[in-house]
């Protein structure tokens, strides 16, 4: 991937959340590895609004160069996923509605339907508060998210990984559905859920499921 294809894509993907109703404004951020570093989304501006030379450069060290765009303030929670998750290569952080709602309850979303296991665990668990753009966040994050593909955030919102962009996206898209049918069925008495054995069966099916590459 260039640069000028990581920018398009992070602008791209801001755009896709907003259309897609799992962000709002100028909440949520997304970001990219790249070469030592990641590309990130910019701090307060609105999707209709991103270009992608507004795209920011983080170094390893946290650096960015003179004269670049402030990057979102959530990017210590984007470069600790990094450092710490070699098979990471795309952060998507959104607000999206039914997932704050159980966020903000300190809910996790537990196994009520084998979709669930797409964050990589039988739940999708929750990350405890801290202070947006804090490192108390970017560490209570990381550490939730250790071995899994997505968490909620406490009052906040909902986190998902992929080893690219488009992954990530799906990740986010597909939790936010799970935060739903949870709420709606909170409303008729509660889910029956699926036990643990069956859940271990589903993630690792879900290592095989898709286009596998083939010999020949």
């Amino acid at each position: 991937m260039t640069e000028d294809e990581a920018r398009q894509q992070l602008t791209d993907a801001m755009r896709a959340l907003d259309a897609r109703g799992l962000n709002r404004g100028t909440s949520g951020n997304i970001s990219v590895r790249f070469a030592t570093g990641m590309f990130v989304t910019p701090s307060g501006v609105t999707p209709d609004r991103l270009t992608p030379d507004q795209m920011v450069f983080v170094d390893g060290d946290g650096r960015v160069a003179d004269g670049s765009s402030r990057p979102s303030s959530e990017w210590r929670m984007h470069m600790g996923l990094y450092q710490r998750r070699a098979d990471v290569n795309a952060v998507v952080h959104c607000h999206a509605r039914y997932s704050t709602i159980l966020a903000c309850a300190h809910r996790e979303i537990p196994p009520l339907h084998y979709m669930v296991a797409v964050s990589g665990g039988a739940s999708v668990p929750v990350a405890p508060y801290a202070t947006f753009g804090s490192e108390e966040l970017a560490a209570g994050v990381v550490q939730t998210l250790d071995g899994r593909l997505a968490c909620l955030m406490a009052n906040h919102g909902l986190i998902a990984l992929g080893p690219g962009l488009h992954v990530a996206m799906a990740i986010a898209e597909e939790i936010e559905e799970q935060a739903a049918v949870f709420c709606g069925s909170l409303a008729i008495g509660g889910p029956q859920l699926l036990d643990l054995d069956e859940m271990n069966r589903i993630i690792g099916a879900f290592r095989q499921y898709g286009q596998a590459k083939t010999q020949g």
